[in-house]
């Protein structure tokens, strides 16, 4: 069991080296949730010297005023021999075997953290002792409570002490040891008070009356140690301390426990309580049930570990990698951040992300529509028809068939696809720019980097504008070649028979009646149809080959060119994170490692059930 108290004791020294105190976290700390016992108690209630009783060495700061300024975490460990020795969390590899220059250190550390002023701090000390004269235990010692402000002390001080001490002894995990002198009226105190506040039904409270032997002559403590004047869920123990006169003397601490256990089974009051009094008793208590407490809170503890665990990692992952700090590291960042990009725009227009399917919708849906609304039939109407086959024919009407009216009403009314063809390569065009925005969107990485998102963003519609520029010329050229060269079985099918007007010897007015016109605005109408026909397959084909397939093959590839050509300090501003994700990154990384190891040692640790 001693090495339950051990394990919250590394877990608490590893909560302060990596700054998981509990202080300004969204996520729930380990700190917070370790069972603890807190020290509580008005100034010169006699806190100190139960402290060092139950140590039994001298070696806290004494003093008029606030002594203690920050939270002093004492952690001490049982040793079957040997000399005893301190050691500080601050000073891990030195030992001290002089607890003056341990009062001194703890007075030297508390100046470096609040300065040589009088004010407080939340940061707390550690100090571990190894004595043959001690249980394992760990106490925090906090402030003691005030009610007024002395000189070169803020007026605050007063509200900031409580809330300190209000902050350690609210959470449900920790154990309040409240320090009440004897001699003073038990409505009065300090520690009873604040105690009261936050553990009302004394659950997690323990009474420790000090000053016993300095109450008024006729008056004992006999009613508060036997729980009628205050009831708390534990007995109320007594303890005795050390004079004033014993301290300057330097009254051996041994010989003060021993006067503690005679006064006590001598006095005729206390007698029948002697056997649960004295500080050897509070530290055999206060051992004894922490271990206790220790033990029923692993479960939770493994809990919130695995819990905290996987949040920790969840937001690691959602932040991303920190930044490489060489142009190497960098650069070749980049370009894993840029691939990732690029796989998640390709994965869109496979289909294994949606958006793709929209290309096809272009060409199954919204050419073969824009070709039908081109009408060929009004554009072929009679009179049409009419003045172009006689403009055609110029001063010197056709002999046999209107070739060059033929050839003037097919490319007029050719050139109108090129209307449609434009529309559908900026159709695709402007789909596949929405690709590459929600491809970007979709790109965790790129979203750490603000600088290397808009470049990879203009660099790839870029990339896409030269595309569909290349597109619009190849399917622009596709009518084009449609319109320069007509198909020559279309002449060879042409009636020459003397009921459908080819005959030569009609008269001019003649050729040019109803019935013939109609028939040469049917037959171009019908070869129109079968070339727009053809050209409804080809223009999809010369889309996706000059814009999608070059998509998909080479987007970034001038990118990759232009990034090649950068320095160092050019790299890095495209790696422009934002401080503060920075710093969280640091952060998260810093309690990771604490709750990897709290979860170590906490598998390591054999407890019996």
């Amino acid at each position: 069991m001693e090495s339950l108290i051990s394990l919250v004791n590394r877990l608490q020294r590893a909560c302060t080296a990596l700054g998981d105190n509990g202080e300004d976290s969204a996520l729930p700390t380990l700190w917070d949730a370790l069972p603890s016992i807190a020290v509580v108690g008005g100034q010169s209630s006699g806190k100190s010297s139960v402290l060092e009783s139950i140590v039994g060495k001298d070696f806290l700061p004494r003093g008029s005023g606030i002594v203690t300024r920050r939270p002093l975490v004492l952690q001490l460990h049982r040793i079957d021999e040997g000399r005893e020795y301190a050691e500080f969390g601050h000073l891990p590899r030195k030992r001290f075997t002089d607890f003056a220059a341990v009062r001194k250190e703890i007075s030297d550390e508390t100046d470096r953290e609040t300065g040589r002023s009088k004010q407080i701090s939340s940061v707390p000390i550690y100090l571990s002792i190894y004595s043959p004269n001690v249980v394992n235990l760990t106490l925090i010692d906090l402030p003691g409570l005030t009610k007024v402000a002395v000189e070169g002390q803020p007026e605050s001080i007063v509200y900031d002490i409580e809330n300190m001490v209000r902050t350690y002894i609210e959470k449900p995990n920790c154990i309040i040891l409240a320090i009440s002198p004897a001699n003073q009226d038990l409505a009065t105190s300090d520690a009873i008070k604040i105690s009261r506040e936050v553990d009302p039904k004394g659950e997690r409270t323990f009474g420790v009356l000090t000053k016993i032997d300095l109450m008024d002559k006729g008056t004992d403590a006999v009613d508060i140690l036997e729980g009628k004047a205050y009831k708390l869920q534990f007995p109320w123990i007594g303890v005795v301390n050390r004079s004033q006169a014993d301290i300057n003397k330097n009254v051996d601490m041994i010989a003060a426990r021993r006067r503690e256990r005679e006064y006590f089974a001598q006095t005729p009051e206390y007698k029948h309580l002697a056997h649960r009094m004295g500080s050897e008793h509070l530290g055999k208590v206060m051992s004894k049930h922490l271990e206790s407490v220790i033990k029923s809170r692993i479960p939770g503890l493994q809990s919130l570990i695995n819990k905290t665990l996987i949040e920790l990692e969840s937001e690691l992952s959602r932040l991303g990698k920190p930044v490489a700090t060489d142009a190497g590291g960098k650069l070749y960042m980049i370009m894993e951040i840029v691939r990732i990009f690029d796989g998640i725009f390709k994965e869109h227009l496979d289909g294994v992300r949606s958006g793709g399917d929209k290309i096809y919708n272009v060409f199954d849906n919204q050419l073969p529509a824009a070709l039908k609304r081109l009408q060929f039939d009004k554009h072929l109407a009679m009179e049409n028809v009419r003045k172009l086959i006689t403009e055609a024919d110029g001063y010197q009407p056709h002999l046999i068939a209107p070739e060059q009216g033929y050839r003037r009403l097919i490319e007029t009314a050719l050139v109108t696809i090129k209307g449609p063809a434009e529309a559908s390569v900026d159709a695709v065009h402007g789909i596949l720019k929405e690709l590459v925005h929600k491809s970007i969107s979709e790109t965790l990485e790129l979203k750490q980097y603000p600088s290397l998102r808009v470049e990879v963003g203009n660099a790839a519609v870029e990339s896409l504008e030269r595309m569909r520029d290349e597109s619009k010329k190849a399917t622009l050229q596709l009518v084009e070649m449609e319109c320069s060269y007509l198909t020559v079985d279309f002449f060879r099918k042409l009636p020459q028979d003397i009921d459908k007007g080819g005959n030569p010897t009609h008269s001019l007015f003649d050729r040019y009646n109803d019935s013939y016109l109609r028939r040469i605005g049917s037959t171009v109408l019908s070869y129109v149809n079968m070339v727009c026909g053809g050209l409804k397959n080809s223009i999809p084909k010369s889309i996706v080959y000059c814009q999608v397939r070059e998509a998909k093959r080479s987007l970034l590839d001038h990118f990759f060119t232009e990034l090649g050509k950068r320095e160092a300090n050019h790299l890095g501003k495209l790696l422009d994170e934002d401080p503060a994700v920075m710093q969280r990154r640091v952060s998260l990384a810093k309690r990771l490692e604490l709750y990897r190891a709290a979860q170590a040692e906490i598998d390591s640790v054999a407890w019996s059930k």
